[in-house]
């Protein structure tokens, strides 16, 4: 079964594909489940130690980005939690974060250095990525001519869908969207560069920013294998598909079976469980150590 946080009382949590989401009133309390989700269906069997791993890299993509902007940490030793939660610290020591609150920027800040997923299906559709027209002659998953800035609406069910930088100046005001872009490229920037000392290529990636106390920070997760697209660098080769530390495994599996892409989701195998829990742990160790 897929790991689920139960602590009575302090109330029921709200329960989104990964995480579990505590009011503690002052603050929010994120429990990172081993929940695993694709095709926006949350599978009937989870990934052991993945909320760990998630945690663990968010906290070190947070740290190495304060002095760019500021994020919504507060502790993530349970120690330092409020005293209610310290009998809960075999369940949460390692998968939890106590946050600020913020007022969340509904939008879905994207970045894409090269040109993958739906962003080459798009091109070969029409020649553009998110509504912006690219040169001609792009192989898939080549760099792109200038990392790309390419948002999506924050939905609350169903699937995000691709905006235009015009349409988030309607949403957000001009200065807060400038500031969102400025921001999600200088992340992305420091963050390829420290991922390709370590053999890595960052393909793209999908970060969340809060307002509080009138000022723009990061907020949910950072640079981990749920929102970003990460390639080993002595694999790559431009023109084809590429070998992936992410759920692609989970996915390519469900793409052979006869399944609707609707809930309930399919029983993973073991074997598929269990190399794709490999692959997580393969890319944290890799970053991280």
């Amino acid at each position: 079964m897929v790991l689920k946080s139960e602590m009575p009382e302090i109330g029921q949590p709200r329960r989104g594909k990964v995480r579990d989401i505590y009011d503690l009133g002052e603050h929010i309390l994120l429990v990172v489940t081993d929940r695993i989700s694709a095709f926006d269906v949350i599978m009937p069997k989870g990934i052991p130690g993945k909320g760990r791993m998630l945690t663990a890299i968010s906290l070190f993509w947070f740290r190495m980005m304060e002095d760019i902007v500021d994020n919504h940490l507060v502790a993530w030793e349970v120690k330092d939690f409020p005293p209610e939660l310290h009998k809960y610290s075999e369940m949460l020591e390692g998968r939890s974060i106590l946050v600020k609150k913020a007022e969340v920027v509904p939008v879905e800040c994207i970045v894409r250095g090269y040109i993958s997923g739906s962003g080459w299906k798009s091109y070969q559709d029409d020649g553009t990525v998110c509504g912006i027209t690219l040169p001609e002659g792009l192989r898939e998953s080549g760099r792109l001519p200038e990392t790309l800035f390419t948002p999506s609406t924050k939905a609350a069910e169903g699937h995000d869908e691709n905006i235009s930088f015009e349409e988030v100046v309607k949403i957000t005001g001009e200065d807060t969207a400038h500031r969102l872009k400025e921001l999600s490229l200088a992340i992305y920037e420091r963050a390829t560069e420290k991922a390709e000392s370590k053999g890595i290529i960052i393909a793209d990636t999908k970060m969340e920013f809060g307002v509080r106390d009138g000022k723009i920070i990061l907020i949910d997760e950072l640079l981990t294998p749920d929102s970003s697209r990460f390639w080993p660098g002595n694999e790559y080769e431009p023109g084809r598909g590429q070998n992936s530390f992410d759920k692609q495994i989970v996915r390519d599996y469900l793409l052979t079976l006869d399944w609707d892409k609707t809930p309930p989701g399919p029983e993973l195998p073991d074997e598929i469980v269990e190399k794709t829990a490999r692959r997580y742990k393969e890319i944290v160790e890799i970053l991280t150590s």
